[in-house]
C-alpha cells in the first residue's frame, strides 16, 4: 500500500517545495521593492513569509541567491508584458516602436525601477545583470530587424549592430527614467528621444 501511495506523497512534497517557494519570491519582491536589497534581512523576509530558516535554504543558499530568483521572475513578466503591448503594433518598426516606449514606460513601476533598474546592476554586477535576459532581449530584437531588414529598410550587415545600439540606447533611457526626480518630465522626455532615435534609424 506504501509503495502505491508513494508517488502521490512525494507529489505532494513537491507541490508544497514549490509553493514555498513562490511565496518567498513573492513575499522577498515586496521587502526588495520597498526597502531596497540592502536593507531587507533574511530575517524579514522569514517573518513576513511564516517560513523557516531551514525552508528558505532549502531553495536559496543565501540573501543574493533570493534576490536573483526575484529579478529572474520579474524579467519573465517585463517580457511577457512588452510582448503583449507589441503584439497587435503590426509592422516590424511599428513593434520595436511599440516595445521600446513600453519598456522605458515600465521604468516607473515603483518594483522594476528599485529592484531592476537601481538595486539588479550592482548586487548581481552588470555582466550578470545583462544575462540571460540580455541574451533574451537581444534575440529579439535582432529579430525584429531582421524582419526590417527583410522589407529593404535596413542594412543586413547593420542587423547585429543596430539590436545591440539600439537596445543598450532604450536600457539606457529606462535607467535615466528610473533615476529621475520627476519621473513623469523623464518618461515624455525619453518617449520622444525614442521617438526621434528609431525614425532616424529606420526611415
Amino acid at each position: 500500500m506504501s509503495l502505491m501511495t508513494e508517488p502521490g506523497n512525494m507529489s505532494k512534497r513537491v507541490a508544497r517545495g514549490q509553493a514555498t517557494r513562490e511565496q518567498l519570491i513573492d513575499v522577498a519582491t515586496g521587502l526588495f521593492a520597498a526597502r531596497g536589497y540592502e536593507d531587507t534581512s533574511i530575517e524579514e523576509v522569514l517573518t513576513a513569509a511564516g517560513v523557516s530558516r531551514g525552508a528558505l535554504y532549502h531553495h536559496f543558499p543565501g540573501k543574493d541567491a533570493l534576490f536573483e530568483a526575484v529579478v529572474e521572475t520579474l524579467e519573465a513578466r517585463i517580457m511577457a508584458e512588452l510582448t503583449a503591448v507589441a503584439g497587435d503594433a503590426g509592422d516590424p518598426v511599428a513593434t520595436l516602436r511599440a516595445a521600446a516606449l513600453g519598456w522605458i514606460e515600465m521604468a516607473r513601476d515603483p518594483v522594476i525601477q528599485r529592484i531592476i533598474l537601481l538595486d539588479a546592476p550592482s548586487v548581481l554586477g552588470t555582466e550578470r545583470w545583462h544575462d540571460p535576459d540580455q541574451q533574451q532581449a537581444l534575440a529579439a530584437m535582432r529579430a525584429l530587424l531582421q524582419a526590417i531588414s527583410d522589407e529593404g529598410r535596413l542594412a543586413p550587415e547593420l542587423v547585429t549592430a543596430f539590436a545591440h545600439m539600439i537596445l543598450g540606447a532604450i536600457d539606457e533611457m529606462a535607467m535615466m527614467i528610473a533615476r529621475a526626480g520627476d519621473s513623469e518630465a523623464a518618461l515624455a522626455e525619453g518617449r520622444t528621444a525614442v521617438e526621434e532615435l528609431l525614425r532616424r534609424l529606420l526611415p
